[in-house]
């Protein structure tokens, strides 16, 4: 009876990590096979869900257990307040003030519309802000007449850097901080100071980086036919709303509310300030096809997790990071931005988090762990154009912005990113390191 169910016990878990092993393959090469990544997800999601019943391990009660609300209604609320924002124009006008500020001096433009948009990162996810910046950046460069190669990269690797700092400021942030239960000035506190030393480098390191396309002589700007602030009461309404958000995200501790709340009562406030809101066209806006695949990813995960195959890869980790917390949570670190750089960083960290919770249920300090793998997976995601979505994004706009021209050198290639992303990938993750390696024993403080 034993051998029968052990053989059952080892066909569970081969199950799950077959369905496991080839959605993610079918996700990291959608450039070959030509089938978008939210369908592979959909498609290893259902897969799982049926084997899981017929070998019973899993069920649709269990894959609905296993999505994680808080992130999907945190992002979504997000994406409609920004679709709500949009519109106004108020964005518009903060770049047009930035160039205006910047006269003709590139590197000051740069660095400018660089910390605007790691600014918005700290709370939007830097998806959202290259969205919103990638096309004025382009608009402003052309006026210029001057390569907007250098200013959408600046914007995508420093974006990409800085919203590691927050709970909410990269997707992978708020799946970590939901499963560890990881509150917003925590993931502040411990990521705040190693994301401002790995964003100082940045910006050095792009004048670097960029020196020959910097030092063009750009033409008078001429921006005489930029659009007024079409609806300054949401603008500012917005702004307001945002504001108490981050108060809200700051105390949603005391408060007891989850951080979806918060943002699903600044949206209400928004919806009621701005009066002419068309609530149709703001969902309209909001990116459900991200949405759909963090809960296809939750599902698949969730039943590699019933499966308890992660608890068993678990053992075979747990010696080693036993022995040496420090040199674990520093490879994991590497290994993260590594893995991250060359696939989506959102599957990865999906598959990760279930992997560290099964190691705090044997009673590991794994509080180091967490904030190894949120770095890795953030500064890893500069490394490739595949890093992160919103690298998928700057690249899509800048071979749109190269059609539209003619002229295929406006295109940011896949090796030109590689070139210019990789040394800021590893010039992060080397301050990160050394920043870890010294101030060790606050990262591995269990938290409260």
């Amino acid at each position: 009876i034993n051998r029968m169910e052990e053989l059952v016990w080892n066909t569970e878990m081969l199950v799950s990590a077959l369905v496991l092993f080839f959605t993610f393959v079918a996700i990291f090469t959608e450039g070959i096979h030509g089938i978008h990544r939210v369908k592979c997800g959909m498609a290893g999601a259902a897969t799982m869900i049926v084997a899981g019943q017929v070998f019973s391990f899993y069920n649709p009660e269990d894959a609905v257990h296993a999505i994680d609300w808080n992130v999907v209604f945190l992002l979504g609320g997000m994406m409609t307040i920004v679709a709500i924002m949009i519109p106004t124009g108020g964005f518009q006008q903060l770049a047009y003030a930035i160039a205006d500020y910047s006269k003709g001096r590139l590197f000051l433009l740069m660095v400018l519309m660089g910390t605007l948009v790691t600014v918005l990162s700290l709370l939007l996810d830097n998806v959202t802000t290259v969205v919103i910046f990638g096309p004025l950046i382009i608009l402003i460069c052309q006026s210029l007449r001057v390569s907007a190669i250098p200013f959408l990269l600046a914007a995508a690797l420093l974006s990409d850097t800085g919203g590691v700092a927050t709970l909410v400021g990269d997707p992978p942030n708020l799946m970590i901080g939901s499963a560890a239960d990881i509150n917003f000035n925590d993931f502040v506190i411990h990521m705040g100071g190693m994301v401002f030393c790995a964003w100082i480098i940045v910006v050095f390191f792009l004048r670097y980086l960029f020196k020959e396309e910097l030092a063009v002589t750009p033409h008078e700007l001429d921006l005489s036919d930029r659009a007024p602030l079409s609806d300054p009461k949401t603008w500012y309404g917005a702004l307001a709303v945002l504001g108490v958000m981050v108060i809200g995200f700051i105390m949603h501790g005391r408060l007891d509310w989850e951080p979806w709340f918060v943002t699903a009562l600044g949206l209400t406030a928004l919806v009621f300030i701005g009066k002419d809101i068309d609530m149709e066209e703001a969902f309209a806006h909001t990116e459900l096809g991200l949405l759909m695949f963090f809960i296809s990813l939750f599902i698949i995960v969730g039943g590699v997790e019933h499966s308890q195959f992660l608890e068993f890869l678990g053992t075979f980790i747990v010696p080693f990071v036993e022995s040496d917390l420090l040199t674990a949570t520093i490879l994991l670190m590497w290994v993260s931005a590594v893995l991250s750089a060359a696939i989506d960083n959102i599957p990865f960290t999906a598959a990760m988090i279930p992997i560290i919770l099964g190691m705090e249920t044997q009673g590991i300090n794994v509080t180091p762990l967490w904030w190894g793998l949120a770095a890795g997976v953030g500064m890893g995601g500069n490394g490739t154009h595949l890093g992160s979505t919103a690298n998928v994004f700057i690249v899509t706009i800048s071979e749109k912005m190269a059609k539209d021209a003619g002229d295929p050198s406006l295109a940011i290639t896949p090796g030109l990113w590689f070139r210019k992303g990789l040394p800021v990938m590893l010039l992060t993750l080397l301050s990160c390191t050394v920043i870890m390696y010294f101030f060790f024993d606050f990262f591995a403080e269990p938290l409260t």
